[in-house]
């Protein structure tokens, strides 16, 4: 398993860049920022700081939106940032929930959603495109390669995500729901012609260290930060097609102040219980820590990225550096369809055992930003 952090950028410039250093020094892999220009800082202007400060470490928005940004501006930033980097660039890209929301407008649409992927990409590896009924190329770039991953999960989200991505964002760290999303992925893959594993699986959760009483206060917001993406499932597709363990959590939500997005102690999270908080995030002791995330790797997920965001940064990423990211780099999971309660996509029982397996009555969880 590889691992990432994302921070919201709401700190000083100089801790920015001191938990990127720390964190590549820990044995991180990836490091990201969330895109939401009113709330906080700038991230293109972070990321370019970033990149001066380490080496090693793939850097990305998780997640922008093509909405807030043109594709075409975001593109020459990440061709620009990839001069700077040295080809360390990902895009990590999707609707758009709070950049768009707080600006009082809705996430854009799957259709412009993926024309955005498809542009962007074309343009920072230096080919021509037509957008917009223009033709546009970036010729001073193409020296490398912009892998894509993509924030949905509704089934035109994952559907997509198999046509045109390196990857998928699964904005929560429940084995099952993991189990469910990834499954979904690979008949995606395999409907676009591709081979098995083309897309990589980034679980996106917070993570918290210490006493479960601490941990599940300092991260209870973020079960309240993804029912504003389960309100939208529900919305859009039958309650009776969805499993109750995912949508069961927002009954007595009343509603989201996105000022208050992803903050710890917002009365957003009033309506959020321990055990959904539980089933989210990676909660707890050190060997409660490994003993989930080796769960998630045999569901299917070749990247934890944590939401480096409830306080305690610095000790967070100490601990993962000095036990937790060894203990994982030491195991390899199965294959795709060797892993142990894998039913194969495809097959027979695959839908049956959604609806009717643990997802139904066990632990579950919510989708990020969906389609």
């Amino acid at each position: 398993m590889q691992f990432g952090f994302t921070l919201k950028p709401e700190h000083d410039l100089a801790r920015t860049v001191a938990l990127t250093r720390q964190a590549e020094a820990a044995g991180f892999d990836y490091g990201w920022l969330f895109d939401s220009h009113v709330l906080w800082r700038e991230p293109y202007v972070l990321l370019t700081l970033m990149a001066q400060a380490s080496e090693r470490l793939r850097l990305g928005t998780c997640v922008t939106n093509p909405a807030t940004r043109e594709p075409s501006v975001t593109a020459s930033a990440l061709a620009v940032l990839d001069e700077v980097s040295g080809g360390r660039m990902d895009l990590g890209i999707g609707r758009g929930d709070s950049a768009r929301r707080v600006l009082g407008k809705p996430p854009t649409t799957m259709a412009t959603l993926e024309e955005a992927i498809t542009v962007i990409k074309a343009l920072v590896e230096g080919r021509a495109i037509e957008y917009e009924g223009t033709e546009l190329q970036l010729t001073w770039a193409g020296n490398w390669t912009l892998p894509v991953w993509v924030a949905g999960y509704g089934p035109m989200a994952l559907a997509m995500t198999g046509r045109v991505a390196d990857g998928v964002i699964l904005q929560l760290a429940d084995p099952d729901l993991i189990r469910w999303f990834v499954g979904q992925v690979r008949d995606a893959e395999a409907a676009a012609g591709r081979p098995t594993g083309s897309v990589k699986v980034q679980a996106a959760a917070p993570a918290h260290v210490g006493d479960r009483e601490l941990c599940r206060d300092r991260t209870r917001w973020f079960p309240a930060l993804v029912s504003n993406h389960v309100v939208d499932l529900v919305n859009k597709y039958p309650r009776e097609q969805l499993p109750e363990s995912l949508t069961g959590y927002i009954t007595d939500r009343t509603g989201y102040d996105y000022h208050h997005h992803a903050e710890v102690g917002s009365s957003n999270a009033g309506f959020v219980g321990d055990e959904v908080t539980d089933r989210f995030c990676v909660l707890g002791s050190v060997d409660e820590h490994i003993a989930k995330l080796h769960e998630l790797a045999e569901a299917g997920v070749d990247q934890f990225n944590i939401y480096l965001m409830n306080g305690d940064e610095e000790s967070v990423l100490e601990v993962y550096g000095r036990e937790i990211v060894p203990a994982l780099r030491a195991s390899r999971p199965a294959g795709p369809d060797q892993r142990p309660g894998r039913v194969r996509p495809g097959t027979a029982n695959f839908a049956t055992t959604v609806r009717r397996g643990a997802l139904r009555g066990g632990s579950g969880g919510g989708p990020g930003l969906m389609d």
